[in-house]
């Protein structure tokens, strides 16, 4: 915490020289880092006041004799934990891009109508998620199944550190339940694959030939099928050497739309380019693998039991509901923990 006091002290003497605010940019940059230092040194200083007061209140109960306050001191434990607990988390967001907004893309894998209405399920719980943060969401891209739910579809999150937090969530999802669309009630495995990346919105130093790319205009659709507009407005870019591709619809132009694939896209290049290992690199752009059974990094069982489950971190929750309702806390919590230890390994 000194060191971020000291960060602080720095960033104060810096904005009061003369010519901060000739790169505006810059400066917005340098304004929300002391934002975010501000933020950090004032939970610990209510943790610890939090603290110091508990301990006044055991001494007290100690001194007197008195049981009655044992419940009082067991609920401001409990809020110490859960603030304590936010703290430690918040340090593990330490990586170049955890500040920054998150870009969600959903893909229905294997399984059909199934997997598209499980898409749908997912997109509905990590908006919830983001609801429950203050953080705002906007649809980028949005393709609907042919008969339910949703084939794929992009969703921007904004929020500080929404990367940090989301990208726990790259991977394959495993849904199993009694189907809907099965008149024998069958159970039925199906699968949706989450890519996470960071939304950069610096200009990105990245060279995009024009043979290396494909762009496309298609008509602008909403949730339900409704169009958005009558025209081909949303665009969509291949990236022939990467295999990347991104769409963007939900911009009043067709120009906006271009500006943000091609956005998305050089973000999506740069970070590839930064990874020094295969495993980083899965991290941003997506392992290459068939979402199907064995790739997925957390199973949803709905029957004949009720359970959700990260393969990585093992971390088990039985209220399943709770999750599809946007309770991803205690997933994403355990695994930047994980992530850290097998940093320090």
């Amino acid at each position: 915490m000194t060191s971020k006091k000291m960060r602080l002290e720095e960033l104060n003497r810096l904005i009061s020289e003369p010519g901060f605010w000739d790169n505006a940019d810059k400066a917005n940059a340098t304004m929300a880092e002391i934002s975010s230092l501000k933020n950090g040194i004032e939970s610990f200083d209510e943790l610890q006041t939090m603290h110091d007061d508990i301990g006044a209140l055991i001494e007290m109960a100690e001194e007197e004799n008195d049981s009655s306050m044992v419940s009082e001191i067991g609920d401001e434990l409990e809020r110490f934990k859960t603030e304590f607990d936010t703290l430690r988390i918040s340090t593990l967001l330490s990586g170049p891009y955890d500040k920054d907004n998150a870009i969600i893309t959903l893909h229905a894998g294997a399984g059909g109508t199934e997997a598209c209405d499980w898409t749908s399920i997912l997109m509905r719980a990590y908006t919830r998620w983001a609801d429950s943060k203050g953080f705002k969401t906007e649809v980028i891209d949005y393709l609907a199944g042919e008969e339910a739910g949703v084939k794929s579809c992009t969703i921007e999150i904004t929020g500080t550190n929404a990367y940090g937090y989301l990208k726990s969530e790259h991977g394959v999802h495993r849904l199993v339940r009694i189907s809907p669309f099965n008149a024998a009630g069958k159970r039925q495995t199906s699968f949706v694959s989450c890519d996470v990346m960071p939304d950069i919105e610096e200009d990105i130093d990245i060279e995009i030939k024009d043979d290396d790319i494909r762009i496309d205009t298609f008509r602008s659709s909403g949730a339900g099928g409704q169009h958005i507009n009558k025209t081909s407005s949303a665009i969509r870019i291949t990236h022939f050497p990467s295999g990347i591709v991104v769409s963007c619809q939900n911009e009043r132009s067709q120009f906006q739309n271009k500006a943000k694939a091609m956005q998305m896209l050089k973000a999506k290049l740069y970070m590839l380019r930064q990874q020094e290992n295969e495993a980083k690199e899965a991290g941003i752009r997506g392992e290459q693998k068939d979402i199907a059974w064995g790739s997925q990094i957390r199973s949803y069982v709905l029957q004949p039991y009720t359970m959700v489950k990260d393969h990585r971190t093992n971390v088990e929750i039985g209220n399943a509901q709770t999750v599809l309702d946007g309770n991803f806390d205690p997933f994403i919590n355990a695994y930047l923990k994980w992530k850290s230890i097998k940093k320090e390994d």
